[in-house]
């Protein structure tokens, strides 16, 4: 779970954003004050709140379940209060299809490991996954699953998979962040580094006067005191 800089936090507790049809999600809402609401693309989510004859939602304190996924439940969801507090948000996709990409459903930190699986709908144990980033080639598993050990920034964008004779996933967007420096600890590391240089410059400046005294580039005169 990653907890952002808002009064409550928004959870899938599956692994992946990606989903088959008729299959289920649940959503937390993680929240100081209770009252919170779903919403799906700014439009109240009503299965999260009532009974409604297309799925069946249950709510249960910040919990909502539904039941049955369909290809028009794609989009972007959040919870959010009367009061205008909004969670984070979380994009899921749902399709009609016989291939997903699962990916992480928050963003990813630079240096984690992540691994992409590609699931094919019938099960099936004999089969081999192409994975795409950006709609190029990356690599082919015989497992379905691809691991990136270290993940860069350079790792963002959109990846899909395929499967011969079974399809091809939709795209999912896998997201990496960079590690968030505190203000203190860049004040800190900044006065290290000024303490290093100066160090450093005043070390060389006692090097080159030694330099030169020694080469005899600076003379240095003796008075004779006069006799008492």
């Amino acid at each position: 779970m990653m907890r952002m800089l808002m009064q409550f936090l928004f959870v899938l507790f599956q692994t992946n954003p990606s989903f088959f049809k008729y299959e289920s999600v649940i959503f937390y809402c993680e929240e100081i004050s209770n009252g919170h609401m779903l919403y799906k693309m700014k439009e109240e989510v009503e299965q999260c709140n009532t009974t409604s004859n297309k799925t069946t939602a249950t709510p249960t304190g910040s919990q909502c379940t539904i039941h049955y996924l369909y290809a028009s439940d794609s989009g972007e969801y959040w919870c959010g209060t009367a009061g205008g507090n909004r969670s984070n948000n979380i994009y899921i996709t749902v399709t009609d299809g016989s291939v997903i990409l699962e990916s992480p459903a928050v963003p990813v930190m630079v240096g984690d490991a992540v691994t992409l699986r590609c699931r094919i709908k019938m099960v099936s144990s004999n089969f081999t996954a192409d994975f795409y980033k950006n709609g190029r080639h990356i690599g082919s598993s015989s497992t379905g699953n691809m691991t990136i050990h270290e993940v860069y920034k350079t790792d963002e964008g959109l990846y899909k998979c395929n499967i011969s004779g079974g399809g091809e996933s939709l795209a999912s967007w896998l997201s990496v962040s960079l590690p968030c420096l505190t203000v203190s600890y860049t004040e800190t590391h900044l006065y290290f580094i000024l303490r290093t240089v100066f160090n450093i410059v005043m070390v060389a400046l006692l090097l080159l006067l030694l330099g030169f005294l020694c080469c005899g580039k600076i003379k240095v005169t003796t008075t004779n005191s006069p006799a008492c």
